[in-house]
């Protein structure tokens, strides 16, 4: 990543062969269901937080300050919910087995 200058960011194949989803806690498919990042001291994020995070690490704080704020915090959730559940299909990674109709547990209604 080009704006990462002070190199904070590093980026996991999660295809590669030597990739264990449990070596950190997770499955696969919770994986597969919304980005997930690990900070320093070890903790997961995942969702919009990865990508606070992120731009905060570029320099670019502005950005993470004002996706916080209520409304907005609430809009991007909501928007990267959908992304998430579509991004195969919208990035054309879409197949049998990765558009496959999966249903995540916190899909469920009690």
């Amino acid at each position: 990543m080009k704006k990462d200058k002070l190199k904070r960011i590093r980026f996991t194949d999660m295809t590669a062969a030597d990739f264990h989803a449990e070596a950190i806690g997770l499955t696969n498919e919770e994986l597969m269901a919304e980005i997930h990042g690990r900070l320093p001291d070890g903790t997961i994020i995942r969702g919009v937080e990865v990508f606070r995070q992120l731009y905060s690490a570029i320099g670019f704080r502005w950005a993470m300050t004002i996706s916080r704020l209520p409304i907005i915090r609430q809009m991007m959730n909501a928007g990267y919910i959908l992304f998430a559940r579509n991004r195969l299909r919208l990035t054309g990674r879409c197949n049998a087995q990765t558009c496959a109709i999966h249903h995540h547990p916190r899909d469920s209604v009690s």
